[in-house]
C-alpha cells in the first residue's frame, strides 16, 4: 500500500493524411504549440506524448523550434515519446507485415530524432484485437494503452485497474496499461483543482497508478477550450496542482514499467472505446443500443453493466459503408501485388523501389477516411481523396514493374459479384458487378484521382437528433461541455437532407421509362477491347458498351426501339462547392459544381477543377437534355451537424432510336 499515486499522463496528435495546411497550421497554433511550450516551463512534470508519423514530419518541417524544444524535453527524461503505426492505420485492419513495417518505420523516426526508440505504443481509436500483439512484440514495443473499459469486460472490476497487465498472442507478450475513463471525462472538461482532488483519492490502493492518455486536441482545438485551457489557464492549474501534491508523483510510462511487476494474465476481447462500439452499429441498432444504455443509467445499473452492453467493432464500418470497404479491400489487394512485386526485384531495384511505394501504401492504410463517427473522416471528400491520391499513384507505379491485362474479372469487394476491370496506362474503370452496368471506380492515373470517390446519403442514428433541432449543451457543474454532450449545427438541416439513398452513388447509372426504372444488364462480352453489357425487355432492347481510348471513356447505346434513356453521372471533385470549381458550356461559364444547372441541346460539357489539376469533358454524338446539381450528406462532427458536398449528379437525358448508336464520351485533360 502507498500513500500516493504515480500519474501517468500522456496524449496523442494526429492530423489525417490529406487535411488542409490551413487546418493543420491553426491546430498546431491553439493547441500543439502552446502545449509544448505550456509543459517546457515545468520540467518536473513527467508525461508521454504520441504524433503520428506523418503529422511528426510536417511539424519538423513547419515548426522546427518548438520540435526542437520537445526533443531538448525528451532527451532530458521529461517526455516519453510513443510509437504507432506510422500513418495511424487501425493496426488490426491491416496485414501483419504492414503492422510491423509501420510500427518500426515511426520507431526508426523517433530514434534518428531523439536518440531512442520508443517502448510504447499508442493503439489508433484504441481499436483491440489479439492479433496486433505479434507485430507490436517483434517491433520491440514493450507495451500499449488501452481503456480500462476493455478490462471491464473481461469480468474484471474496476479497483483491481491499477497498474499494468500482459497479454500474450501467438507465443508474443506484451504488457498493457489501462486508460482511466474517469480522467477522460474530467481531463480538460472539470476544474483544474476538482480534477487534481479526484487522483488524489486514489493513492492507498496496491501499486497505485493513474492512467490518463488521450487525443490533444480536447487541449485547444475542441470547441472552447482554447479559452479555458490556456488563457484561463487549466493545464497550468492542473499541472500546478500535481506537482504541489504530496500524494501525486507524475511518472513515464517506461519508469513505472520498470519499477512494478505486472499484475497478471489478461486477455481482452475484441473492442475499442463505448462511443466507437455504438458508432460502428447500424442505426437501428444504435438506437436500442442508447436505449439501453439508458435503462441502465435509469436503474442505477449503467456503472455495473456498461461492460456487458457492448455495440460493435470497428471493422463493422466496412459492413456499413460500401465505399470504406471498398477503399479497404483496393488496399488489402494492392499490399499483396506489392509485396510480390517487391520479392521479384533484385535487390539493389528493391531498395530503391521499396521506401517510396511503401510510403504510398502507409498513407493508404490511415485510419480517418475508413470509418465515421464523431471524429471519423468516412464522410469527409477531402480524406477519402487523400487514400485514393496515394492508392492510384501507387497502383500506376506498380503497373510500371510490373503491367496488369487490360482486362479482369475479379469480386474486388467481397459482395458476391464479379466487377469487371479495363485499364490502359491513363486510366482505369471498374464496372459495378450487380448489373446495373454502372461504373464503381473511374481512375486517372495523371491526376491520380478517382471520379468515382462518391458517399451515398445514409440513415444515421444521430439523424434523430437532428429532427429534434438544437438544444444546446447538456452537461452541469464548473467545467466545461465535452463534444459527446454538444448539440449544434454548422448549416440549417431540413427533412429532404436527411432522406437515405435508394441506391449507390455510381457513375453512367442509366434508367428508362416514365418512373424512372434502372435499367438491369447481362454481361456479353469483355476483353481488352472493352466491356459489352445486354438489357431485355422480352427480346434484346438495349446494349451498353465501355471501352478505353488513351485519356477517354468511350460509352455507347444502341436501343432495338425508340425510348428516352436517362444516364445519372455521379462524379466526384476535389473543388466540390468551392470557387476553385465550375461548368463550362458553350464557351461560357453558367456556375459553379455547388450551383444546379438545366441546358437543353447539349454536345459538349466541360468540369474544371483548379484543384484537381485538369478537367473532365464530356462529349455527346448527338444532343441531349442536362440537369446538374450537388449532393450533400449530413454528418456529425465535434463541431456540430453539417452538410457537406460529396459530388456533383449529372443527369443526361438522350432519346434513343434504333437507326444508330448513341456515342458518349468521357475524356480527362490534365493541365
Amino acid at each position: 500500500m502507498s500513500d500516493s499515486v504515480a500519474l501517468l499522463f500522456g496524449v496523442h496528435a494526429h492530423q489525417p493524411v490529406g487535411n488542409f495546411p490551413a487546418v493543420m497550421d491553426e491546430a498546431f497554433e491553439r493547441c500543439y504549440g502552446p502545449y509544448i511550450e505550456t509543459l517546457a516551463r515545468y520540467p518536473e512534470f513527467r508525461c508521454a506524448f504520441h504524433i503520428s508519423g506523418w503529422l511528426f514530419e510536417w511539424l519538423l518541417q513547419r515548426y522546427p523550434g518548438t520540435m526542437a524544444k520537445l526533443r531538448e524535453m525528451a532527451q532530458r527524461g521529461q517526455v516519453e515519446m510513443f510509437g504507432a503505426g506510422y500513418s495511424e492505420p487501425v493496426l488490426a485492419a491491416i496485414p501483419a507485415r504492414d503492422r510491423l513495417a509501420q510500427v518500426r518505420e515511426l520507431s526508426r523516426m523517433l530514434r534518428n530524432w531523439g536518440g531512442q526508440a520508443p517502448e510504447g505504443a499508442w493503439l489508433t481509436e484504441r481499436v483491440w484485437e489479439a492479433t496486433v500483439v505479434p507485430s507490436l512484440a517483434q517491433a520491440d514495443i514493450r507495451y500499449v494503452t488501452v481503456d480500462d473499459y476493455h478490462f471491464l469486460c473481461t469480468g474484471r472490476d474496476f479497483h483491481e485497474l491499477s497498474g499494468y497487465f500482459t497479454t500474450e498472442e501467438d507465443a508474443q507478450r506484451i504488457d498493457l496499461f489501462p486508460i482511466s475513463e474517469q480522467l477522460r471525462y474530467r481531463l480538460p472538461f472539470a476544474v483544474a483543482k476538482d480534477a487534481v482532488a479526484y487522483l488524489e483519492t486514489l493513492a492507498g490502493a496496491a501499486q497505485p497508478c493513474a492512467v490518463y492518455f488521450d487525443d490533444i486536441e480536447k487541449f485547444g482545438i475542441w470547441p472552447e477550450t482554447y479559452a479555458w485551457v490556456y488563457e484561463k489557464r487549466w493545464l497550468e492549474q492542473f499541472i500546478e496542482g500535481v506537482l504541489g501534491s504530496t500524494k501525486i508523483e507524475s511518472m513515464l510510462f517506461r519508469d513505472y514499467h520498470a519499477a512494478h511487476a505486472t499484475r497478471g494474465i489478461v486477455y481482452l476481447p475484441t473492442c475499442s472505446y463505448r462511443e466507437m462500439n455504438e458508432w460502428t452499429l447500424p442505426a437501428a441498432a444504435a438506437q436500442t443500443y442508447t436505449q439501453v444504455e439508458q435503462l441502465l443509467k435509469h436503474q442505477s445499473m449503467h456503472e455495473r453493466g456498461k461492460a456487458f452492453v457492448r455495440g460493435g467493432i470497428w471493422r463493422n464500418f466496412f459492413s456499413l459503408y460500401a465505399e470504406s470497404n471498398w477503399m479497404h479491400k483496393r488496399v488489402l489487394s494492392l499490399s499483396a501485388r506489392l509485396d510480390a512485386i517487391l520479392g521479384e526485384l533484385a535487390p539493389a531495384q528493391r531498395d530503391t523501389q521499396s521506401a517510396q511505394l511503401s510510403k504510398l501504401l502507409h498513407y493508404a492504410q490511415a485510419n480517418d477516411a475508413y470509418w465515421h463517427g464523431l471524429f471519423g473522416g468516412l464522410y469527409l471528400p477531402h480524406l477519402r481523396r487523400a487514400v485514393w491520391n496515394a492508392l492510384i499513384e501507387l497502383e500506376g507505379r506498380l503497373d510500371d514493374l510490373a503491367p496488369r491485362p487490360a482486362c479482369a474479372l475479379e469480386d474486388i469487394d467481397n459482395d458476391g459479384h464479379t466487377e469487371i476491370v479495363l485499364c490502359n496506362r491513363h486510366i482505369q474503370i471498374v464496372v459495378a458487378g450487380d448489373g446495373s452496368g454502372a461504373l464503381r471506380e473511374f481512375d486517372s492515373y495523371r491526376l491520380k484521382h478517382n471520379f468515382c470517390d462518391t458517399l451515398r446519403r445514409y440513415e444515421e442514428h444521430y439523424h434523430a437528433r437532428a429532427r429534434q433541432g438544437e438544444s444546446g449543451t447538456n452537461h452541469g457543474g464548473d467545467g466545461i461541455a465535452s463534444a459527446h454532450d454538444r448539440v449544434m449545427f454548422k448549416h440549417t438541416i431540413g427533412e429532404p437532407d436527411l432522406v437515405p439513398d435508394a441506391a449507390p452513388r455510381f457513375a453512367l447509372q442509366d434508367y428508362v421509362g416514365d418512373d424512372a426504372r434502372s435499367v438491369h444488364y447481362r454481361l456479353g462480352e469483355s476483353s481488352a477491347n472493352g466491356v459489352v453489357q445486354q438489357a431485355f425487355a422480352g427480346a434484346e432492347a438495349l446494349v451498353k458498351r465501355l471501352a478505353l481510348k488513351g485519356d477517354a471513356l468511350h460509352v455507347s447505346y444502341r436501343s432495338a426501339v425508340p425510348r428516352e434513356l436517362c444516364m445519372r453521372i455521379n462524379l466526384a471533385l476535389p473543388s466540390c462547392d468551392g470557387p476553385a470549381g465550375r461548368y463550362w458550356l458553350n464557351g461560357k461559364c453558367p456556375g459553379g459544381f455547388g450551383q444546379p444547372l438545366a441546358a437543353h441541346g447539349v454536345l459538349e460539357l466541360t468540369l474544371e477543377d483548379d484543384i484537381l489539376g485538369g478537367c473532365l469533358v464530356l462529349s455527346a454524338s448527338a444532343p441531349f437534355q442536362l440537369s446538374a446539381q450537388p449532393h450533400h450528406s449530413v454528418s456529425q462532427s465535434e463541431a456540430g451537424f453539417e452538410k457537406i458536398m460529396q459530388c456533383v449528379e449529372l443527369n443526361l437525358r438522350v432519346p434513343l432510336s434504333s437507326a444508330s448508336d448513341f456515342a458518349l464520351a468521357l475524356r480527362v485533360v490534365p493541365q
